[in-house]
């Protein structure tokens, strides 16, 4: 494949490419939404990418809590860190394995790596101490919202009177551990999955080592600095819309075909893009475009995946330049 030493591409899967709105989220649904988006992914590789995916993983985690909690008297509650890591190897196992069988029916001869991935972030960063992601599904009452506090050291606050739901700090990621494994797979031609719901958040103590940390890190975010300590070429973040647009919950949006990095710190100051939503999109899309070398030749995209290979020419989506 022509120029395939050349160009690199991250891939933040989104959501709606596992499970979609209103579906249960059983295996068989993930897998076949998996496969839709693969398959237009993997026309990427007749361009000339070299590809390193992200995905997020927040219904697997929220399953995985309604499971643990529901066998919580019978084994252990696990720390969140170790169920992102779980849901990281599951998420990473079917991505992997769609993309393998998709490969060899193209008639490409490339491996592929499932890397379990640690984001550093800042103990002391002031997200840690006012948790704001709500995690899970499930809202409790007050009385049991007391009761977790008390015995499992969760915080749980009151939702817009639904009920009272965990939430967790979500921290802004400052460093890829395994950034050295990703760089030399991806070196060696190998198609890498990697920082699978965001990575599990990790800080350093005063030793060197690594100590986890309950916390999520956003996906968008985490991709965002993967694109930039990788120095891809391009970031791509799938999401459940064709492209960005401003006034989004107005009954006019007006829809966005490319915008500058100057031009998005104006919308984000004018709250065109929610925090959480597709403020972080935009975030990680400006941390990536400042940080990376050779910035007037790079460029992030967010689409959705019906329209991804379009918006690889510039007809669809939207294009975040440096300038």
């Amino acid at each position: 494949m022509p120029g395939i030493k050349n160009k690199v591409a991250v891939v933040a899967l989104g959501g709606n490419s596992i499970t979609k709105k209103g579906q249960r989220g059983t295996v068989y649904e993930q897998f076949a939404n998996t496969r839709a988006t693969v398959k237009v992914v993997c026309e990427l590789l007749r361009r000339g990418y070299r590809l390193v995916l992200t995905h997020g993983n927040g219904p697997q985690v929220g399953d995985s809590l309604i499971q643990a909690e529901a066998a919580r008297e019978q084994v252990p509650m696990q720390p969140l860190g170790v169920i992102g890591a779980a849901t990281q190897g599951s998420i990473g196992y079917m991505i992997q394995q769609i993309l393998q069988n998709h490969l060899m029916q193209m008639g490409f001869d490339m491996p592929v790596a499932t890397v379990l991935t640690q984001v550093v972030v800042d103990k002391y960063d002031p997200a840690m101490l006012e948790p704001t992601k709500p995690i899970g599904a499930r809202f409790y009452s007050r009385e049991e919202a007391e009761k977790l506090m008390a015995e499992e050291d969760w915080i749980l606050k009151e939702d817009a009177g639904r009920g009272w739901r965990r939430v967790v700090p979500s921290p802004y990621p400052l460093e890829i551990v395994e950034l050295d494994t990703i760089q030399a797979l991806l070196e060696k031609g190998t198609i890498v999955i990697a920082c699978g719901g965001g990575g599990i958040p990790v800080f350093i103590e005063h030793d060197g080592s690594y100590e986890g940390v309950d916390a999520v890190i956003d996906k968008d975010l985490a991709s965002g600095l993967l694109a930039k300590s990788i120095d891809a070429d391009i970031l791509l973040m799938l999401t459940a819309v064709d492209k960005v647009a401003l006034n989004f919950t107005s009954g006019t949006p007006q829809w966005i075909d490319s915008m500058t990095v100057h031009e998005a710190k104006q919308y984000m100051r004018e709250g065109h893009f929610p925090a959480g939503s597709m403020g972080t999109k935009i975030q990680a899309a400006m941390d990536y475009l400042l940080g990376v070398r050779r910035k007037q030749t790079r460029k992030a995209i967010i689409t959705d995946h019906m329209h991804l290979l379009d918006a690889i020419e510039g007809n669809a989506g939207t294009t975040i330049s440096f300038q």
